[in-house]
């Protein structure tokens, strides 16, 4: 073979060469220029970062929560009526339920017939009440002429008594006689008169002393006439707030009994329950304004404040508290429970305007600084 024909052989295999002695891109200033603005804004970035995550305080352990009104019967019996609200806002004082009452609306008339009876009985005493006053004048007017015949004929005794003592002939013996005979009668005449007024005065304070007992009578069967207007009224379940119907149990038909519970409300007012950790608590205090988001609604940022921070972790509620005294202890960090209310400000949403309810996952985040 010849040197011409090895000739390109040895250049190709020259080339290999040419190419590793070119710089190497560490050597080259932009390369270095360039290396330093990114890990100059990336540090800006990070001590931006920093200083703004600073100022909250974040957790993903929350939750909506609200005091949730279970709708339960004092009485048993059947329902024969169930408003049909599933799931829907009823307003406080809407019939939900009404329970069969057979035996309490018969004690209801019951009790208002004894109620009619007792204001006869009432009405009957102040009539004997007026009765009895026009007995006692009837006889205070009978009684004015045997006084004044009693009066006249003592006086005529004393006048004549008065005369013997002066002039012994100047009155009779049997004179005399007769007018003391005169006053006794008389004067026993008029205490019968006397007494006829004290048994007619008598008589009225009887009739009064009835017309009392009549009003007491008539104050017992109004009690009455409450006691069974209440339990009537227990067979008429109503909203007691204002909320949505949830998780009705029973239907039209159905035997409850006290304590079964029939449905539930989610009242309008409702919150969030934020288990931050006791390590974010330095800095929390309350009115901190918050933002809230709720995992059903994630574009949608609701606004609220810090309402109150529970003294104590949650773990000093458990059924069965952690005995740390005894065995091996491993310290973990405690979760606390913060309780955050829903604002309704100008430009933010309305949570009433929302699906939202107890138990829905949500992430509170706290301007602390």
């Amino acid at each position: 073979m010849s040197d011409d024909q090895t000739n390109p052989v040895k250049t190709a295999d020259a080339a290999p060469d040419d190419t590793s002695k070119k710089p190497s891109i560490f050597t080259k200033p932009l390369f270095w220029i360039g290396f330093v603005v990114v890990v100059g804004v990336i540090v800006i970035g990070a001590v931006l970062y920093y200083l703004d995550a600073r100022q909250y305080e974040s957790t993903d352990d929350a939750f909506v929560d609200a005091h949730i009104v279970r709708i339960s019967p004092t009485v048993a019996g059947t329902l024969k009526e169930v408003a049909d609200v599933d799931n829907r806002h009823v307003e406080a004082g809407r019939l939900l339920a009404v329970i069969s009452a057979s035996g309490p609306e018969a004690r209801m008339s019951e009790a208002s017939a004894n109620v009619k009876q007792a204001e006869a009985q009432f009405e009957q005493a102040r009539a004997q009440v007026a009765a009895a006053q026009a007995t006692r004048d009837q006889a205070a007017a009978q009684a004015r002429a045997p006084l004044a015949t009693a009066a006249k004929a003592q006086q005529d005794l004393a006048r004549y008594e008065a005369l013997r003592q002066i002039d012994p002939a100047a009155v009779a013996g049997q004179q005399l006689d007769a007018a003391r005979a005169t006053a006794r009668s008389t004067a026993a005449e008029a205490l019968a008169a006397r007494q006829q007024i004290d048994s007619a005065a008598a008589n009225i304070a009887v009739a009064r002393r009835q017309v009392t007992a009549a009003r007491a009578v008539i104050e017992a069967r109004q009690a009455a006439v409450r006691q069974a207007n209440v339990t009537l009224g227990d067979n008429r379940l109503t909203a007691p707030v204002s909320g949505q119907v949830v998780n009705r149990q029973v239907n039209l038909g159905s035997y409850v009994g006290p304590g079964t519970q029939l449905m539930a409300i989610i009242p309008d007012h409702i919150w969030v329950t934020a288990n931050f950790k006791e390590t974010q608590l330095q800095r929390m205090k309350i009115g901190q304004p918050v933002t809230i988001k709720v995992d059903a609604y994630p574009d949608v940022k609701f606004a609220g404040h810090v309402d109150s921070v529970q003294r104590g972790a949650g773990q000093a509620f458990a059924l069965l508290p952690p005995q740390n005294a005894t065995g091996n202890y491993v310290k973990v960090v405690q979760r606390v429970p913060v309780r955050i209310e829903f604002d309704v400000k100008p430009g933010s949403p309305d949570p009433r305007k929302y699906s939202i309810g107890p138990g829905m996952s949500v992430v509170p985040t706290v301007k602390v600084r």
